[in-house]
Formats: structure tokens, C-alpha cells, sequence
């Protein structure tokens, strides 16, 4: 248990010495920062007059204080006319060393995007500079589509001014790997390459970086082995940095070592930084000792190649974390000894590890001794150790106390001060105060903020759980959205809160982020799919529902046949013929059984949408696959809403595939199309049937038939049917009149049973 006397220690030697200051205040205010390499940072005066004289540097000062000004009104207005003539009378015209300015300072994403608008229809000619800092602008606040649509606008915008070269790629390739997006980044990178954009090594390290922190280490190797053959792109220190260090990160400590060795290949000399790469590596698979050596040998390297800071508290970490506090004490009396002063997160590092090791002695004696000297002052990564060793103890309530000194102190509060004390407080069904805790880190947006560390979502599942259980969904996913924002997401939250909405009915809502999901690469298990799937259902919302099992196939996930048969039964309600057209051709390539009532009514849907040729192509392909319609029911349909036509071509399809239909079906029809003046086509079937060998001698309409012909002047088929005409036309009067609902069959080859009329004819 961390006794409370460490805590007053922190709290007395803070207040007492006045020293703390907000580790990252610093951040909060930073300006902007857009790229991974010199060559592509922003140099606002690049291409203007340098300042010559006292009077250029107060004009520059009056620049800055312009810009300053319309920044100010720009941030604190609505967009509009009264706006825009507000800022005409500030500046009736821009430098661009104003425009780059302002934009920096506009702190609205959209309403930047606006500025850069505006003056650019006021006849301002933005720079590769300019366009460059507003993709960066939009990219950087996850505004992504935006930014991709303005990247790719570039050129036609600046009327081929500026040209698209591969670092405005790299920027948004860079933003969507922030963002978790690392299909969109792969996509871009295509794009890129497809508009003849040769990637750059920058473009190169962002998609390696971006490949490993995802795990997916085949394709880092992959994409390395194609910068070297397809592109002839040489690394450099940085890409065997990303690589050691990703490798590393994944527990591929060896492969690391091999890009390690892979260096001098390409001339490039292991920095500090490689080395800590690689002690880092080493040091998370639990080899500190190689780790120590590796460190003990980088000045036998080079007599510039000493160990610095970050080297010695990633060694302390190391020691710490398999519990062998005395030898990260050894390590931290060597740095000092090097003349090294250990930092804050030296400091932490060590507090931390002997938290774990309950040497909580010496953690008071550090922080006096340190305090006393003014060497470190307790930082928010001090009293989020504290908070959580006492929540690990069970002391939920000292925790709280020292939640209220961090505000008391104004110590900076982050995620992770927020996510213990939730956590603890849910495991304890203490859920008000969980949820109350809640509410201020949604309300102050304290994780959208840079400063602090990064949050883990799943540090937050449990209070997930309890809002999703209890109707507030929406609620968990304000903050979900939050963590989304900063780049970071978790499988398992994701679930909580798509099965929330499930439970609470608002499926739309679910399957929007089921997309967002699946757009950072994870794969939602069955449960998920077939809870939105039963419920876009029950919502009537049938075309969500097909999307939906389309994406749980792409998922390797293969749902029950009635799912499907539900879906097409709800698609065909809903009369979307398109979309179950598209829908029973997937069901056949996937080899799902057919439901012949079902393939019926869509070949019907589809007749009666005006879509023939997409009916007819399914009706062969359902036959194809040993499928079958119901003919007699489709074609008395078609018949009752006048389109013979495509009766007639069912018929002969019928034919075709040898199927038993009644005969009056084929009178109907072929009488149907003589009235309405289509002989050839009523000819044509009766055709096949004669061909065919049915006893035609059966049908009742070859009068109507016979007669059409003739009017149409097609005396030659007419004369073919008049031959094979019963003889006594009364004869075949009286059978009509004898009642045309009696059911017959066609016979001939088929063996089907003759009709009572055709006995009494014979």
C-alpha cells in the first residue's frame, strides 16, 4: 500500500517551493508542426524579400500584428458577408507571409478552410506553402475526407501553379495513420503512385511506421523489399530506426537485429537513437542484460556514440520491469556518474518500478531528496503512479485524495488519471461516482488534448459496459468518438458499444460504426453481424441489413441460410428489385440454397420494375444451378399485367428446359398476342411448341392465330398453322366452349396425361 505520507510529502514540497509547472503546458499552446523531415517543413518567407533595414523588420512586426488582429475576429465570429467585409477593411490585400500567419492562427479547421477561400477569390495567389499548411491543417484535426478532397483539388485549383508532389501525400498518408485509418493510408499511397507521384523515402518510413504499430510486420517486410526493387528508394537512419524499433515493438527482437546489421549495406551509420531503438526492444522482450551490453559497447563504436538519458532510463525500465529494482538503482548511480542528470521520466520510471516492488521507502526517500535539491518536481506521470497503486491496494479513497491534490496543485490532469479512478470505481459498482467522473472527462474534452498521454480505450470498457447496459449508449460513444479522434481504439470497445445500440434499438447507429470498425482494419465477430442484421430487420431497413452480410462475409464469417432467405424476402417487400437482383446472384456464387417462392416473386419484382434482361439473366442462371421458378404462376402474372411479351419468352424458356406448364397458359398468351397485333411473336412460340412435339392440336387459339397472320400478311405461317388446325372448326368451338379453366398438361414426349377435351376430340 503507498502510505500517505508520500503523498504530503509531494503536496508540501510542491506548495512549498512554488516550483511545479504543468509538464505539458507547453504543448497546449505549440503551433503547428507538419512534417517528418526538414524538406518538408514550412518556411513562410521563402520566396519574399528578406529584411534589409530597422523599417522592413516594423513592417514584418506590423504583418504579424495584422494578422494577430483578423485571426482574432476570424476565431470569434460566425462565417459570413459582414465577416468578410470586416476583414477587407483590415487588409484590402494579403502577403503571403499574412496568409500563412493567419492560417496558423485560425483555430476552427472549416472556418480556415474558408479564410483560404476567401482570399483566394479576392485574387490571391496561394503558394505550394499555403496549400501545403491547409491540407496539414485539415489533416491534423481529422477533418481526413476534407483533406483528401483538397489534396486532390490542388491542381486544378492553383490552375496547374502548383503541382502535386509526393510530401502533400505524405502528409495526409501520415494523418490517417494518426487517425488509425491505415487502409486509407494504403489507398492514398496507391493514388500516389497512380498519378505518377514517385513515393520519397519520407513516404516510405510513414507507411513503415504506420504498418507496425498495426502488427503487420509481413507487410512492412514486404513494402521494404518493393522501395528497393520497384522504386530504387534508399533508406536512410530514420527507416532503420522505424524498422528496428517496430520490429522490436512486436516482439521480433531478432528481425530488428538483422535491419540493424542491414545498415552499413546502405552507409548508414547507427545514431543514439538506433542504438535506443534497439536497448528499448530488447528490454520490453525481457533481455536487459544484452541490453546493458549493447549499451557498453556503443562508445567501442565510436567515440561520438555515448549513451544518453533516454539509454539509461529505457535500461532502469528494463530492470524494473522484472522486479530487479537494485540493479536499475546501479544503473541510475552509472548515469550520474557519466555526468548524466536523470529527468522527470527517469524520476517516474523508477517510481513506478518501485511502486511494483512495494519499496515504498525508498520512493519517499527519492522524492525528499529530489524535491529538497530541486532536481524534480512531482508531474502528472507521479501522481497517476500513486493513484494507481493505491487503486491496486484498494485504497479507492486515498486515490480520490490525491485526485483532489492534482486539482488542488493544478497539477495537469489526463486520461490516464481518469481512466484508473473509472476503472476502480466500476469494479467497485460504485457507478455514480464512475459516471460522474465520466461526464467531466467528456465535458472538458481532456482527450482530444495532446498534452499527457495518449489514452487507451479499453481502459474505459468497463464504464462502456455499465452506460451500454443501462441506455446510454450515445453517451459511452461521445467519448469513444473522442478516443477515436486521437488515434487510438479497441476491438472489444467497439463491440460494447455497436451490442448497446443493438439493445436499444438505434441499429443505424450500430452499423455506422461497424463501418468505422472495419475501416481500422478489425473484423467484428458473428454476434455482432447477426444482432444488426435481425435488427436493421425488424427496423424495415433491409438494404443495411444486405450490406451488412456482406461485410460479415468479407469477415470469414458465413451466416445460416434463413439469414439470407430474410434478407431477400424483406428486399423483394421493400420492392428493391436492384439490390435483389445483386443480392440472389451473391447467394449463388456463394452456393446458398434458393427458395423457389422467393426466386418467383423476384423474377416478378424485376418484370415489373421494367428490368427484363436482369430478370431473364437470373432465371438462367437459377436454372443453371439446378434452381427452379414457379413458370405457371410467373406467367399468369405477366399476363395479367399486360406484358405478353415477356410471358412469351418464359414460355418458350419453359420449353427449353423441358418444364410441365398448363396449356391454357400457352392459349392465353399466344391468343393475347394475336389480339394485340404481335403475330411473329405469337407465331414464334407456337413454333416451339410444334417443334417441341407437344399436341398442339390442343390449343383453342390457333383461329385467333391463324387469322392475325393473315392481317399482318404473313400468309406463309398462317398457312403453316391452318395444316395443323383440327379438322371442324365448330369441333374446336364446342371444346372452347366446354370451359377454358378445365387444367391440361402438355404431353407428346413429356408422357404428361391427355385432356378430357383432347379425348373427346379424338
Amino acid at each position: 500500500m503507498a502510505p500517505k505520507f508520500i503523498t504530503r510529502t509531494i503536496s508540501m514540497a510542491v506548495t512549498r517551493n512554488h516550483l511545479f509547472t504543468p509538464i505539458y503546458s507547453s504543448a497546449i499552446a505549440l503551433p503547428r508542426r507538419y512534417c517528418s523531415s526538414s524538406s518538408e517543413t514550412i518556411n513562410p518567407s521563402k520566396n519574399e524579400d528578406k529584411p534589409k533595414s530597422s523599417s522592413l523588420s516594423s513592417s514584418s512586426k506590423n504583418k504579424k500584428g495584422k494578422a494577430t488582429a483578423m485571426s482574432r475576429l476570424i476565431n470569434s465570429n460566425p462565417w459570413s458577408s459582414e465577416l468578410e467585409s470586416s476583414l477587407s477593411k483590415l487588409s484590402p490585400s494579403f502577403s503571403k507571409t499574412t496568409v500563412i500567419q493567419i492560417l496558423n492562427l485560425v483555430k476552427n479547421p472549416s472556418k480556415a478552410l474558408q479564410f483560404f477561400k476567401w482570399v483566394q477569390q479576392k485574387g490571391f495567389s496561394h503558394t505550394d506553402h499555403s496549400y501545403f499548411l491547409m491540407l496539414e491543417i485539415l489533416g491534423s484535426s481529422r477533418n481526413l475526407n476534407a483533406a483528401r478532397n483538397f489534396l486532390l483539388s490542388i491542381e486544378k485549383k492553383s490552375n496547374g501553379f502548383v503541382k502535386l508532389e509526393d510530401r502533400f501525400f505524405n502528409s495526409l498518408i501520415r494523418n490517417y495513420g494518426r487517425a488509425g485509418l491505415f487502409q486509407e493510408s494504403f489507398k492514398l499511397f496507391t493514388t500516389m503512385k497512380s498519378l505518377g507521384i514517385s513515393p520519397s523515402v519520407v513516404s516510405f518510413n510513414n507507411l513503415f511506421s504506420i504498418l507496425l504499430k498495426r502488427g503487420r510486420t509481413n507487410l512492412a517486410k514486404n513494402l521494404f523489399d518493393e522501395m528497393l526493387s520497384t522504386y530504387g528508394v534508399t533508406p536512410d537512419a530514420f527507416t532503420f530506426n522505424i524498422l528496428i524499433n517496430g520490429f522490436c515493438m512486436n516482439s521480433m527482437v531478432d528481425e530488428g537485429f538483422r535491419f540493424f546489421k542491414d545498415m552499413a549495406r546502405f552507409q548508414c551509420e547507427p545514431d543514439v537513437i538506433t542504438y535506443n531503438t534497439l536497448v528499448d526492444g530488447l528490454c520490453r522482450a525481457g533481455k536487459v542484460d544484452i541490453a546493458r551490453n549493447v549499451v557498453k559497447g556503443m562508445s567501442k563504436k565510436s567515440l561520438d556514440l555515448n549513451p544518453n538519458v533516454i539509454t539509461y532510463t529505457t535500461l532502469i525500465r528494463g530492470y524494473c520491469m522484472k522486479r530487479e529494482i537494485d540493479e536499475a538503482l546501479v544503473v541510475l548511480e552509472e548515469m550520474t556518474s557519466q555526468g548524466l542528470k536523470p529527468n522527470r521520466i527517469t524520476y517516474n520510471t523508477l517510481i513506478k518500478g518501485l511502486g511494483e516492488a512495494q519499496r515504498l521507502d525508498k520512493i519517499k526517500e527519492i522524492l525528499e531528496r529530489t524535491m529538497r535539491d530541486g532536481e524534480f518536481v512531482p508531474d502528472t506521470c507521479t501522481f497517476n503512479t500513486l493513484m494507481h497503486k493505491h487503486c491496486q491496494a484498494g485504497n479507492l479513497d486515498e486515490a480520490l485524495k490525491v485526485f483532489g491534490k492534482m486539482s488542488e496543485l493544478k497539477v495537469l490532469q489526463d486520461s490516464a488519471t481518469y481512466s484508473v479512478l473509472i476503472r476502480s470505481l466500476c469494479q467497485r459498482g460504485e457507478y455514480d461516482r464512475a459516471e460522474e467522473l465520466f461526464d467531466e472527462l467528456s465535458e472538458k474534452e481532456i482527450l482530444l488534448d495532446d498534452a499527457g498521454c495518449k489514452p487507451l480505450a479499453a481502459a474505459y470498457n468497463l464504464v462502456f459496459e455499465h452506460l451500454c447496459k443501462n441506455g446510454k449508449t450515445i453517451k459511452a460513444e461521445g467519448v469513444f468518438r473522442q478516443l477515436m479522434r486521437r488515434g487510438t481504439q479497441d476491438p472489444t470497445s467497439f463491440k460494447i458499444l455497436i451490442m448497446g445500440h443493438c439493445k436499444e434499438g438505434t441499429f443505424e447507429a450500430g452499423y455506422e460504426l461497424l463501418v468505422l470498425m472495419l475501416r481500422r482494419d478489425f473484423v467484428p465477430d458473428a454476434e455482432i453481424y447477426e444482432s444488426l442484421i435481425n435488427g436493421l430487420l425488424q427496423k424495415d431497413k433491409p438494404i443495411l441489413a444486405k450490406l451488412t452480410l456482406e461485410k460479415m462475409l468479407r469477415s470469414s464469417h458465413f451466416p445460416r441460410t434463413s439469414v439470407f432467405h430474410a434478407i431477400l424476402a424483406e428486399l423483394i417487400e421493400n420492392r428493391c428489385a436492384r439490390d435483389s437482383a445483386s443480392f440472389v446472384m451473391l447467394m449463388l456464387e456463394r452456393k446458398i440454397r434458393q427458395n423457389i417462392t422467393l426466386s418467383t416473386d423476384l423474377i416478378s419484382l424485376l418484370f415489373g420494375n421494367g428490368q427484363g434482361d436482369k430478370a431473364f439473366e437470373i432465371l438462367k442462371l437459377l436454372y443453371e444451378n439446378d434452381y427452379s421458378v414457379k413458370i405457371e404462376e410467373l406467367v399468369s402474372l405477366l399476363s395479367q399485367k399486360s406484358k405478353l411479351l415477356e410471358a412469351c419468352k418464359v414460355l418458350k424458356f419453359s420449353l427449353q428446359k423441358d418444364q410441365s406448364v398448363d396449356i391454357e397458359l400457352f392459349n392465353s398468351v399466344l391468343s393475347g398476342l394475336s389480339k394485340v397485333k404481335k403475330a411473329k411473336e405469337a407465331f414464334s412460340l407456337y413454333y416451339e411448341l410444334v417443334e417441341k412435339g407437344v399436341q398442339h392440336q390442343q390449343l383453342t387459339c390457333l383461329e385467333d392465330l391463324k387469322s392475325a397472320l393473315e392481317v399482318s400478311g404473313q400468309s406463309a405461317e398462317a398457312n403453316f398453322v391452318s395444316k395443323r388446325m383440327p379438322s371442324g372448326v365448330a369441333g374446336l368451338r364446342v371444346a372452347k366452349d366446354m370451359g377454358h379453366s378445365q387444367k391440361t398438361t402438355l404431353e407428346a414426349k413429356f408422357g404428361c396425361p391427355i385432356s378430357k377435351r383432347q379425348y373427346k376430340k379424338e
